[in-house]
């Protein structure tokens, strides 16, 4: 069992080893790696799609007016931005904003997987389609899915996965604002629930010792029918 110091020393490494990525081609685009940003100890962590231009150059997630919206809506259920984990599903900014690629997806889910392994968030709510169709592992849109719960394994861990739409498309559209602001006054409840039943660790397999080769005698008895075995069940 990790103490919360040794989990955001190896949160640390994970940033490190992002900062300098370049398993896909967005690192000859990127202005700098926007890895996340919040409290490591964090029990609700916030996931959204990918860096836009802001992101990109500041280095950290949500800071424009969608991130503004975010840090109103999370006061008006008594959080702080300091209370939480902000990430991406990509570290990097796509050219133009354009949707992420195969390649760029599968090159930086082992970087979100680590994040949520080791932050160890009893909630993590997604913002918007992308991130919310990712994380599921499924191609049902939002406006089907934001406000219903799930329990859902990301990584190695179990957690309350609760879809919401994107902030940046409730900034223009009131009534996706007003459904927004009622699906978030329902995370202090899904909070309260805590953590959902974790996964067994999976147990490594044991080694089994080569057994010596058959000397020819044994081979011809090997050849010879035998019976059929009895199946039993136990």
């Amino acid at each position: 069992m990790r103490t919360a110091a040794e989990r955001r020393e190896l949160l640390k490494a994970v940033y490190e080893e992002a900062r300098v990525c370049t398993r896909c081609p967005l690192h000859q685009t990127r202005t700098t790696v926007v890895f996340g940003s919040g409290n490591a100890d964090a029990d609700l962590m916030f996931i959204g799609e990918a860096p836009g231009a802001n992101e990109d150059r500041m280095g950290l997630p949500f800071v424009g007016q969608a991130g503004k919206l975010l840090d109103k809506l999370l006061d008006e259920i008594g959080l702080e931005r300091k209370d939480v984990f902000v990430a991406n599903t990509l570290k990097c900014r796509p050219p133009d904003n354009r949707d992420p690629h195969p390649k760029e997806i599968e090159a930086c889910q082992g970087y979100l997987r680590s994040q949520v392994d080791l932050i160890e968030p009893v909630v993590i709510c997604t913002l918007g389609n992308f991130a919310t169709k990712l994380l599921r592992a499924d191609t049902t849109g939002i406006s089907r899915l934001h406000g219903r719960e799930e329990v859902r394994v990301i990584g190695s861990r179990a957690v309350r996965l609760f879809p919401l739409y994107h902030p940046a498309a409730a900034l223009y559209t009131r009534t996706m604002l007003e459904t927004l602001r009622t699906d978030f006054h329902r995370i202090p409840e899904l909070l309260a629930l805590g953590a959902p039943e974790q996964p067994r660790p999976v147990q490594p397999i044991p080694e089994v010792d080569e057994e010596p080769i058959p000397e020819a005698e044994e081979l011809v008895m090997a050849a010879e029918p035998r019976p059929a075995p009895q199946l039993g069940l136990f």
